[in-house]
């Protein structure tokens, strides 16, 4: 912008009132909606109308002051973490969570202690944090969120968080369930796709623990193999796979997955009957797939449930317990 180029004047909800003709009052009580306050159709028409003309959005911090509280619900989230199950399921979230009055805003800044996190989440005054990666969430934390006014928070997480209401979600889980049907397959030398993805492997990690849990109690061997979503890097795995002397690899997703299946057809490797292959998240082309692909299932409470869930945090600072997340193994022509 040029140095003598004015910067235009924020407009205001005097503005607004100026306009239609009314007062900030009732500007005020037809752009938040305050209940208990009757405003005639026109009048609310004119002040709409008004709004719409001048470009006018209500400033959510000064309307939060004047409720009381915010109507904002952090999910932190590395977004390289999100999958297309899990999106497909928070953009669910997002709406059943406007339904309830409340705005959903993802927060993907990364942080090494759980403390400075809960710091940086406080800062914008949420009325809710509905955290994935719940592992990362510690009571210390939680305690400093409540401080601050956060009035509900929910995690998915493998464990009990002391002060969140947890929902259980343990990625070990779901490694265990793809190895347990690779070793009941006949497998026992079984890779398992580390992604290269940043943000990625803190849900790798406990899939790669869950694995090699299983192995250890039958004769089999886990080797983790690094993968970067790259037609490139898939191709660079498959041309050393006889080296890597494995028999089954599960894929960490159906990403992944398929994308590891074709590079291996094109290097003349067959699956299933020279590897065995597992994915997760039941994608639509998991079951596309030539063969179609063996997948794990994630059984997520469902985003209505959740939404339920957080408004009742929020309001009363309690809810009632939700199911955990489930690993379903779904056996298709890949294994």
């Amino acid at each position: 912008m040029a140095k003598d180029t004015p910067v235009p004047a924020s407009i205001t909800s005097a503005d607004v009132a100026r306009l239609a003709g009314v007062s900030r009052a009732t500007v005020s009580f037809v752009l938040n909606d305050t209940p208990g306050h009757r405003v005639s159709d026109s009048t609310r028409d004119r002040v709409l109308e008004a709004a719409r003309q001048l470009g006018y959005v209500p400033h959510a911090a000064a309307r939060s002051l004047r409720a009381g509280r915010s109507n904002l619900v952090l999910m932190p989230t590395a977004i390289s973490a999100i999958g297309r199950l899990v999106s497909d399921w928070v953009d669910d979230l997002h709406s059943e969570l406007d339904r309830r009055g409340y705005t959903a805003v993802l927060h993907a800044g990364r942080f090494t202690d759980p403390l400075d996190a809960a710091r940086a989440w406080a800062e914008l005054r949420p009325a809710a944090v509905v955290a994935m990666d719940g592992d990362r969430f510690t009571a210390q934390a939680a305690e400093l969120l409540r401080r601050a006014g956060v009035r509900g928070l929910l995690a998915f997480a493998s464990h009990p968080v002391e002060g969140v209401h947890t929902v259980g979600f343990d990625h070990a889980h779901i490694g265990a369930t793809a190895a347990e049907h690779l070793i009941g397959r006949g497998r026992s030398r079984i890779g398992v796709v580390m992604p290269r993805e940043r943000g990625l492997g803190t849900l790798a990690q406990p899939r790669l623990a869950g694995a090699e849990s299983v192995a250890a109690r039958h004769m089999a061997t886990v080797t983790p193999v690094e993968l970067a979503y790259t037609r490139e890097s898939a191709t660079a795995l498959a041309r050393q796979w006889h080296s890597l002397n494995l028999d089954s690899v599960f894929a960490y997703n159906d990403e992944y997955a398929a994308l590891l299946l074709h590079a291996l057809q094109a290097e003349g490797i067959s699956v299933p009957d020279d590897v065995a292959l597992v994915g997760c998240d039941d994608l639509v082309l998991s079951a596309l797939q030539r063969p179609a692909l063996t997948t794990v299932r994630l059984d997520l409470p469902s985003s209505a449930l959740i939404a339920d869930a957080v408004h009742e945090l929020i309001e009363t600072g309690t809810a009632s317990p939700l199911p955990d997340v489930e690993a379903v193994l779904v056996h298709r022509e890949t294994s």
